[in-house]
């Protein structure tokens, strides 16, 4: 049994399988229809969430299986007191796998040290988010056509996003990735990743203007400013609109730059943007779908025979 609760759980070569299977998950979904029939999801939301939470439940459902959980905290037996391992333990005899959000940071893997069943780690404060990485490998593979040879530009919230940093700790297997982190200095990467990137020598660069290296982008990842991880409302309101990608910073950028956000939006990228081809968060949410279905499948260990 498997669980899964860091990006790293997985080596290059299942990462490669993974993201094969969810490319034909997407062009043969008739295929997969009835591959998780009887097989039951439990989504233990003890955050807001709506993406994860929905992308979860979608991908279940496509595959032809049932969801039970509940959406945060107030609503499940936490509020009267319960414990993370003793709800993994009931939730162990309902369902067959666990999709887990937490605010605080290693609460999957305590859940998965004591459950019978998968647990999969869908975001544990502002550790890991390793579903929403793998949603933005498979859209950069899908649209690059490779996950090598690019430079990345992470811009807004680097200090406190899950997302990038999960993200960053993914990227450095692959070869010839140059790094550029555009963030106000208040929110700047965490010296943990400057050290683990200098140890690897693996190219990086910090800078606060977007605009000074658009031009240099082959993908922009884009972060709101996350008011939920801020204990000061003056900072956050300081900082929130810090960057704003527009048209005319992307009349800056490469034709075949794609622009990746994890979302929600708040207003760090104008809607005007939507409508620009190299603008692909929303068919990120889609692959998102995609790349669950994908994992449900194989930390259950269906296959599915052509």
């Amino acid at each position: 049994m498997r669980h899964l609760m860091s990006p790293l759980d997985f080596t290059v070569e299942e990462l490669d399988k993974l993201f094969t299977l969810a490319d034909d998950i997407e062009h043969n979904p008739a295929k997969y229809a009835h591959a998780c029939t009887g097989k039951k999801l439990a989504t233990c939301f003890y955050e807001p969430s709506t993406r994860t939470r929905l992308s979860f439940e979608s991908a279940m459902l496509s595959l032809g299986g049932n969801v039970l959980g509940f959406s945060d905290a107030g609503s499940s037996s936490a509020a009267k007191g319960e414990s993370v391992s003793d709800t993994i333990r009931m939730i162990s005899c309902y369902a067959d796998i666990c999709a887990m959000r937490h605010p605080k940071e290693g609460a999957p893997m305590v859940a998965a040290t004591k459950s019978s069943i998968p647990v999969i780690n869908a975001g544990d404060g502002g550790h890991q988010h390793p579903t929403q990485t793998l949603t933005d490998l498979l859209t950069i593979r899908a649209i690059k056509g490779r996950l090598n040879n690019f430079t990345i530009g992470l811009c807004g919230d680097l200090k406190f996003g899950r997302t990038v940093h999960s993200l960053i700790n993914a990227l450095v297997r692959y070869d010839n990735i140059n790094f550029v982190f555009i963030s106000p200095d208040e929110l700047k990467i965490p010296e943990y990743i400057i050290e683990m990137l200098r140890e690897k020598d693996i190219p990086y660069r910090e800078v606060t203007a977007l605009e000074d290296v658009m031009s240099e982008l082959d993908i922009l990842y884009m972060t709101r400013v996350q008011r939920e991880r801020f204990f000061n409302e003056e900072d956050y309101v300081r900082l929130k609109d810090f960057y704003i990608l527009n048209k005319e910073k992307m009349a800056l950028a490469k034709d075949d730059m794609i622009v990746l956000h994890p979302l929600p939006r708040v207003n760090e990228i104008s809607v005007e943007v939507d409508d620009d081809p190299r603008a692909v968060y929303f068919r990120q949410v889609q692959y998102g779908v995609y790349v669950r279905m994908a994992l449900l499948l194989t930390l259950l260990e269906i296959t599915v025979e052509e």
